[in-house]
């Protein structure tokens, strides 16, 4: 099992490293925890069980000619999945670092697009600065920005996660990727129930100590689970990601709020 070491690079905040091992090309920010991985002969799949699993929200909205907003980029890999899978979608992702945007187009096969807008930014600024210039815009907005340490302290507040909820359109779902923080999850957990009303449903990650929450805005209906299960096969045939195992885990998980979002 060889590592093979392909790119390093220094920025103000550290360490930034890409590498192969097994044919997968993974980035690392100089710890343990991986940022990125992709296969280099399937490029357009999700390698993480973890944004798989932030696919979910696929089994509520159909996706058209609509606007994503990805909060954390990494490699890239999320937003080459929109890309190359809904042609007519358009993404906006947020990320912090140059040096991280620039290996996600070298090293990621990340694609310069006019439909893909990357935003050198801090995430809390461009959510103050958007909630100013236009707000409801937004099918599908995901948070992915844990590091090793748990979220940023600028974006764990209930001002930042308010701002969030408006940048969605009053039918958007907010996809959060959750890590095993028990104190910062329970806090994220009561501000983000109050803000959306307990329109909310969880899945855990198999294999991985993430949890992903979905937060459905106030005007999202309550999709009936028989059409759900119709979905899901389908979804599951188009995409190869185990979205019947998706739904069984909504219902199974979600004891006290599936009814808040679906129906028998």
């Amino acid at each position: 099992m060889t590592t093979t070491p392909i790119f390093q690079t220094q920025d103000a905040l550290g360490t930034i490293e890409v590498y192969e091992k097994n044919g997968v090309r993974h980035l690392n920010f100089g710890s343990f925890a991986m940022q990125s991985a992709v296969e280099r002969i399937h490029t357009n799949r999700l390698y993480f069980a973890y944004t798989q699993t932030m696919m979910g929200a696929l089994l509520f909205q159909d996706m058209a000619e609509d606007d994503i907003l990805l909060m954390g980029l990494g490699g890239g890999s999320v937003a080459k999945y929109f890309f190359d899978h809904f042609p007519q979608c358009r993404i906006e992702a947020i990320e912090y670092r140059q040096a991280v945007a620039q290996i996600a187009h070298d090293y990621f096969d990340l694609p310069y697009s006019p439909r893909l807008n990357i935003v050198i930014d801090d995430a809390a600024h461009y959510a103050r600065e958007r909630c100013v210039m236009q707000r409801e815009f937004y099918r599908f907005i995901m948070l992915d920005l844990f590091d090793s340490e748990g979220i940023s302290p600028s974006l764990f507040n209930e001002t930042f996660l308010t701002q969030c909820q408006a940048m969605l359109k009053k039918d958007g779902i907010l996809v959060v990727n959750l890590w095993n923080n028990k104190a910062q999850f329970e806090e994220l957990f009561a501000w983000l129930g109050r803000l959306f009303q307990a329109k909310l449903l969880f899945l855990p990650v198999h294999g991985m100590v993430n949890m992903i929450g979905f937060f459905f805005h106030e005007n999202t209906p309550i999709y009936s689970r028989k059409a759900l299960q119709k979905r899901a096969v389908q979804l599951e045939k188009k995409y190869q990601l185990p979205f019947k195992r998706y739904l069984k885990e909504f219902i199974a998980y979600n004891p006290n709020f599936i009814d808040n979002v679906t129906s028998a």
